[in-house]
């Protein structure tokens, strides 16, 4: 094959650094489940777990390997012969296999928690290598923390390590330390200097403590990493590791720059997320990059207009290649009159340009009260400025309601009739029965309210509160008003005036006399 057709392993490896992220506690079934779908996905290796750690642990890796096809198992030791024993029986069952075998060999890592000479830990990296290697085909080898280890050090480890049989040798930058440039370097100078690397496959495993394990994964496959460590959605210790979606989207996206391939089904990319993040009970941020909520959202207008003229203007990637679905065009105080109008065409609004005109104005004060503005609100708005084709008696100029405890909720109203600004103030039982008092007073008659209803036509606390009013005048006339706002009691104000001036229309139409 050729070099511009390279295949980039992934090796997944959320069931065991991710499954370390402080918090997380999967159970078997929840890891078989993830080990399905990681599957599915595509992933080439599934590292399962770390048997030593725990009998729970342990079962999670016998259960995926013993059910799990496809793909190769794999389980984390260390350069001890118990972790090797247990993750060994563990991995039996499994068709295709892998031992992960680790040992630091940084100084500070030699000289702090190992207190072992160079020397020493050579001998127990090829000790330890040499024993997987009796006892399974596939060994992968770990100098942990090698993006902090002395280069010649690093070198002697790897080149005897092979010479042991490791037919895997990853380069962990366990924290975070590196950068793209630096480890690029390193992986260059792994393959310039180690003369037998091209017996093995050079993987990396990259942290995320200064938000540079995707950039720095990417920059060691330029480099001649064939095989990337990761997990999806970014989860792991502290920061988290390098994220598995971001990795294979920034090789398929810029395949001009990385002439590579993975075997990962990108549309199970956005259901693998949510599962992860649904069992593990971590939270993908909204702005996350492929998976998160608003990685293929647009509420500013330039932006909205962009995308419905040629959606490539603003986005690099089409979401339903990931399993997203659709571009969102979130309805906000940023949008614009595009983006208004597309969401009404798609709602099955057919406006004019006076109504459409009118709808963008009302629209756009919801969204100055409103951080998102929903279909459902959507519809309010259209639909009621399609309704509205009654001549306004009365408008609502001034609206003030105190309502405290132990004491008679307060109105004050200021409507406009004709040019003619009419003001009252009253009292009631509650802050709607004081407006309404205070609305009669200011009509100069009473209308009968039959029938009172508000809904939450959105969630959240800034949902619109819709309210509908039937009312009966003295004369018998009667008419139905409706009206929605962040306020209620606006709502219900306005919901009420409505209706009186729909009598009022129906009046002046009949050329009957008025309420």
């Amino acid at each position: 094959m050729s070099e511009t057709r390279r295949k980039i392993d992934i090796f997944d490896t959320t069931l065991r650094d991710g499954e370390q992220s402080p918090g997380v506690n999967l159970g078997v079934r929840e890891k078989l489940e993830i080990a399905r779908q990681l599957a599915t996905l595509g992933v080439d290796i599934i590292e399962a777990g770390f048997p030593v750690t725990s009998e729970g642990d342990a079962e999670a890796v016998r259960r995926i390997a013993g059910e799990i096809r496809g793909v190769t198992v794999c389980a984390l030791a260390r350069a001890v012969e118990k972790d090797m024993t247990i993750a060994l029986e563990c991995l039996k069952k499994a068709p295709r296999r892998r031992l992960h075998v680790f040992l630091a060999t940084s100084e500070i890592h030699r000289k702090y928690k190992l207190r072992k000479a160079k020397d020493e830990i050579e001998r127990i990296a090829v000790w330890a290598v040499k024993y997987a290697k009796k006892r399974i085909g596939e060994v992968e080898f770990s100098p942990e923390d090698a993006s902090r280890t002395e280069r010649d050090f690093l070198f002697r480890i790897i080149e005897k390590t092979i010479q042991a049989g490791a037919t895997v040798i990853n380069i962990p930058d366990t924290v975070g330390y590196t950068t793209p440039g630096e480890f690029r370097d390193l992986i260059e100078a792994i393959h310039d200097n180690v003369p037998n690397i091209r017996k093995a496959v050079v993987s990396v495993h990259c942290h995320d403590d200064l938000g540079l394990s995707v950039a720095n994964s990417l920059a060691a496959v330029l480099g001649g990493a064939r095989q990337v460590e990761c997990t999806v959605n970014g989860v792991g210790e502290r920061a988290g590791n390098a994220a598995m979606e971001e990795i294979v989207m920034a090789m398929d996206t810029r395949k001009d720059l990385y002439r590579f391939r993975t075997g990962i089904r990108k549309s199970a990319i956005c259901e693998t997320s949510r599962l992860v993040s649904k069992l593990t009970g971590m939270v993908v941020q909204p702005n996350k990059a492929i998976v998160g909520k608003n990685a293929f959202a647009h509420e500013s207008g330039i932006h909205q207009h962009g995308v419905l003229a040629k959606r490539a203007t603003y986005e690099i990637i089409r979401p339903q290649d990931v399993g997203f679905g659709e571009s969102q065009l979130v309805l906000g105080k940023h949008s614009g009159r595009h983006a208004f109008a597309n969401s009404a065409r798609k709602l099955g609004y057919r406006l004019s340009k006076k109504d459409l005109d009118e709808s963008f104005e009302r629209f756009k004060r919801l969204s100055d009260k409103k951080k998102e503005v929903y279909e459902d609100d959507l519809r309010v708005v259209v639909e009621s400025v399609e309704l509205e084709d009654v001549k306004k008696e009365y408008e609502l100029k001034f609206l003030k309601v105190v309502s405290e405890t132990s004491k008679a909720p307060l109105a004050e109203i200021r409507l406009d009739r004709r040019g003619r600004t009419l003001s009252a103030s009253g009292t009631g039982d509650g802050p709607v029965d004081a407006a309404y008092k205070t609305l009669d007073r200011l009509l100069g008659f009473k209308l009968k309210l039959l029938d009172y209803t508000i809904r939450s036509v959105t969630v959240g606390k800034d949902a619109l509160g819709e309210v509908t009013v039937w009312v009966r005048s003295a004369s018998g006339a009667e008419a139905r008003g409706r009206f929605a706002s962040t306020d209620v009691i606006e709502a219900s104000v306005r919901a009420y005036l409505d209706a009186v001036n729909k009598i009022h229309f129906k009046r002046s139409k009949d050329k009957l006399p008025t309420v």
